[in-house]
């Protein structure tokens, strides 16, 4: 008898600082805080439903040279978003559209909350956060009373999350950031014994290790699971996956995910900005896993 068919999901971000204007015709409008920019999107095929009007407002536009181009006089380089008490920062960078918050990846933010909630009371939760970026998570983690640990190959994305704790004024947040390859880290890890509650993983499809290790998610992102089976409880932890590739699917990651944590629940689909009278524009896939005791 087969498997019962998994629910594909669709989780709607929902961060105030953060608003999906338009998208269509393979760009996106947005403004974070009071800053409106201009980005590629290649999943967005269908036809933007602002005028021309709304799109020429915006203050930069991500050139396809890789470069920020000023659209206005009063755009800022950094600025500042909050959310649920944090500081972060925001950038422009030349080389990246990136402007240093995923803000689809709200959802992960509330579920962390919500799962460090429930394990309130007890001794700190620990976090693992790979790939780990300018470290919404982590902090979000951090605030909720967690120990985190945050692992990432960049030294500039770790220099830009440390920027975050301090702008969050959480100096003395139990939070430990290492520049390190996921894989490797894993695997010492896994020899030190050490488990963690709670899992959070944000692959990039493809990178390189501070030691020009490389990475590529498809072909590597089973094997990374398959270690972190051994670092989180199968019983009491929980794991959150994240995916970007064009090529994968929902039931991608949830056949990876099941074929690694068998039992307890788990819930796979995409991550969305937009909706009502803005076309819902899916940027990531995800699964979710929690151990039945967890």
């Amino acid at each position: 008898m087969s498997e019962e068919a998994p629910r594909i999901l669709l989780e709607y971000g929902a961060w105030p600082a953060h608003r999906l204007l338009d998208c269509g015709r393979g760009r996106k409008l947005e403004q974070f805080g009071d800053v409106r920019l201009i980005r590629a999107e290649p999943k967005a095929w269908w036809r933007p439903r602002l005028d021309a009007r709304a799109w020429a407002a915006a203050h930069a536009e991500f050139g396809e040279d890789g470069r920020w181009k000023r659209l206005r006089d009063d755009t800022p380089e950094r600025w500042t978003l909050g959310y649920e008490g944090l500081t972060l920062e925001a950038r422009l960078t030349n080389g990246s559209k990136h402007v240093g918050v995923f803000p689809e990846q709200e959802p992960h933010w509330r579920w962390i909350r919500e799962r460090l909630a429930a394990k309130a009371g007890g001794a700190p939760a620990s976090v693992l956060n790979l790939f780990g970026y300018t470290g919404v998570a982590t902090l979000t983690a951090a605030k909720a009373g967690a120990q985190v640990t945050h692992v990432d190959a960049s030294k500039p994305a770790l220099a830009w999350a440390r920027e975050n704790q301090r702008l969050s004024g959480m100096g003395e947040a139990p939070v430990r950031w290492l520049l390190d390859d996921a894989f490797k880290f894993v695997s010492r890890e896994i020899r030190r014994s050490r488990r963690y509650d709670v899992v959070l993983l944000d692959p990039p499809s493809f990178g390189r290790g501070p030691r020009g290790e490389v990475w590529k998610v498809e072909n590597q992102i089973a094997d990374l699971m398959d270690l972190l089976r051994k670092l989180v409880d199968p019983d009491s932890g929980a794991l959150a996956l994240t995916l970007y590739n064009l090529e994968a699917a929902p039931l991608m990651l949830h056949n990876l995910t099941r074929d690694v944590f068998p039992r307890g629940a788990l819930e796979v689909g995409e991550l969305v900005l937009g909706g009502g009278s803005t076309p819902s524009l899916p940027l990531s896939l995800f699964a979710r896993w929690a151990g039945p005791e967890a």
